[in-house]
């Protein structure tokens, strides 16, 4: 289950991990944001103890979306070691988010 994080928790959960990390930022009145839930869901489950996978709700943790210029939802960051390495913006297929996780493991 992905992890559900703010702006409180950001660091020691994303910035602070060492390895991956996978951060949905998303929204709750972002149809598009809704529709990718249960594939970020799967992909928590399918890579556990490879890559964590959290989400953060936009609407109550702008701090965190500010700080990477979050200006669409939803919007997929993966960390590495704290530092962004790659991101997709938008409802994608769960083979182009499965791509961008294998090729960074």
């Amino acid at each position: 289950m992905a992890l559900e994080i703010n702006d409180a928790t950001f660091a020691a959960e994303v910035l602070e991990t060492k390895g991956l990390v996978l951060v949905d930022f998303w929204g709750s009145h972002c149809r598009p944001c809704l529709a990718l839930a249960p594939t970020i869901q799967q992909l928590s489950d399918e890579y556990a103890g490879r890559i964590k996978v959290c989400k953060a709700n936009v609407e109550e943790n702008m701090n965190s979306a500010g700080m990477y210029g979050i200006s669409s939802i939803p919007a997929l960051l993966l960390f590495r070691d704290g530092n962004v390495i790659d991101q997709i913006l938008g409802n994608v297929p769960k083979t182009r988010i499965q791509q961008m996780m294998d090729a960074a493991l």
